[in-house]
């Protein structure tokens, strides 16, 4: 094979060689310049994405398709604000170690660009694997926390144990197809063996762990709670979206017209995704974990667009994983800077934010409405492209439940606008808001908003992509 930029790898080897240069400088001499180092590779990665040329490599097993190209500049959107935000972090720990920081993260990115390509078993799981493990170690990555190391590990048992319910199904579909092709699958599907049917089963499964869905969400909230504000308003979105990425590959892509024995499945676990988070999202009084559980609901709407298995269906997915970047990725980073000046994650740290900061309100406020689906911002446009995707398709009681549910959610997200914007500030100084941390929450408000104002484009781009997936 010979590499060029046109290359369908060159996001990846790039992605790579910024990584071991990040690794090398920490090791050469550690300093919070490197977290601009990273920064500028991540720039390079998205600009030689301009370049990659879809394609086949390794016999079909790693594609670069519309697909493939749409999650990974999504990847990198998000690493970007991500990294802006990290920038920030002035804890000793990061001082130390901020190269080992920055080298995780990059890891785990290419672990989830290598899954958005990945059209073969053992290189989805290896692919999960790179993009998982470094998840965990950043989670616990403030280990002289009270809560860091337990979260962390509370993370790690439940990745690895969905980790071996993926490799106990892909051994069930390989022993049934003799090969690791995703291709093989639909035709011995098609022949019905019970084996192949646990296979799938066990994966459906191990993936709901990955994306949070019910009732494999235990996770969620005690890691959103204890790891770095920052690297949890990533790891609430571009993970998430490596999941979504898989079962379109394995489920929509690979399975084919044989996927339609699961969608009543599939529809059942969105509505108690949906119910599972908005209800517990309720009596929360701690931000993160609210926003976690919050993020469990949102995964329940995505799933309504799988469910509806069509075109229109995953197109909305993917759409709606562009508003939730833009929406969930901010109110994470408000978070993070109303934490510094309060020296806490409750609501109550929220009272009379809009006497001592209006525009930082103003923009938690965008978020929080884009999160509930109020017209007319990015999430308005998400969640009603799902519902008529869903009633298209006869879902109409899944689009009752989601709508219902969306009310419900409107209650939570509008106390922390109270707090907000109607009751008296406990302290009359102004919260003081990082330059860096300001300029990501305003690519946040921006995307927000711009796709709310001309969502168009975005929809014609996720309709293109998956146009190709059920041509």
């Amino acid at each position: 094979m010979t590499f060029t930029l046109g290359s369908p790898l060159v996001p990846e080897v790039t992605l790579f060689g910024v990584a071991v240069v990040v690794l090398i400088a920490g090791l050469i001499k550690p300093s919070r310049a490197i977290g601009w180092i990273t920064f500028a590779g991540l720039l390079a990665v998205l600009g030689v994405m301009h370049f990659a040329q879809e394609g086949a490599l390794f016999n079909g097993t790693f594609v670069q398709d519309g697909l493939a190209l749409f999650a990974k500049r999504l990847f990198l959107v998000a690493s970007g604000v991500c990294l802006l935000g990290s920038l920030t972090l002035r804890q000793p720990t990061f001082n130390r170690r901020a190269s080992e920081y920055y080298f995780a993260l990059l890891i785990s990115l290419l672990g989830m660009l290598v899954l958005a390509s990945a059209r073969e078993l053992i290189l989805l799981f290896v692919a999960f694997e790179l993009m998982s493990i470094p998840l965990y170690v950043l989670t616990g990555f403030l280990k002289r926390d009270a809560v860091a190391p337990e979260a962390a590990l509370k993370f790690f048992l439940v990745g690895t144990v969905s980790s071996a319910i993926i490799a106990y199904g892909m051994s069930f579909v390989f022993g049934i197809t003799g090969t690791t092709a995703i291709a093989a699958i639909p035709q011995a599907l098609r022949d019905g063996h019970p084996l192949m049917m646990l296979g799938m089963g066990l994966l459906l499964a191990g993936l709901g762990f990955k994306i949070a869905a019910f009732p494999f969400h235990m996770w969620a909230p005690d890691t959103y709670e204890a790891a770095s504000t920052p690297f949890v308003a990533w790891l609430s979105v571009a993970p998430k979206a490596a999941g979504f990425v898989a079962l379109i590959r394995l489920y929509v892509e690979g399975v084919g017209s044989a996927a339609l024995f699961w969608m009543p499945f599939i529809a059942t676990l969105a509505g108690m995704t949906i119910i599972t988070g908005n209800l517990m999202a309720i009596p929360q009084q701690n931000i993160k974990r609210m926003l976690a559980y919050s993020g469990i609901a949102h995964i329940g709407y995505m799933l309504i667009g799988f469910a509806a298995f069509s075109s229109a269906g995953v197109a909305t997915i993917l759409f709606y994983l562009v508003a939730y970047l833009f929406g969930n990725m901010g109110a994470f980073l408000v978070v993070e800077v109303v934490a510094r000046s309060e020296q806490s994650d409750g609501i109550d740290a929220y009272r009379g934010l809009a006497q001592r900061s209006p525009l930082l309100a103003l923009c938690m406020l965008v978020f929080l409405l884009s999160l509930g689906g109020i017209p007319f911002v990015a999430g308005f446009w998400a969640k009603l492209y799902i519902f008529i995707a869903a009633a298209e398709r006869g879902l109409y009681g899944l689009v009752f439940v989601g709508a219902v549910l969306t009310v419900v959610a409107l209650y939570y997200y509008l106390v922390v606008a109270r707090r907000m914007y109607i009751e008296a500030p406990t302290r009359s100084d102004p919260v003081r808001m990082p330059g860096l941390l300001g300029a990501a929450i305003a690519i946040c408000a921006l995307g927000v908003v711009g796709v709310g104002v001309y969502p168009a484009p975005w929809v014609a781009l996720a309709q293109r992509v998956a146009a190709t997936l059920f041509s």
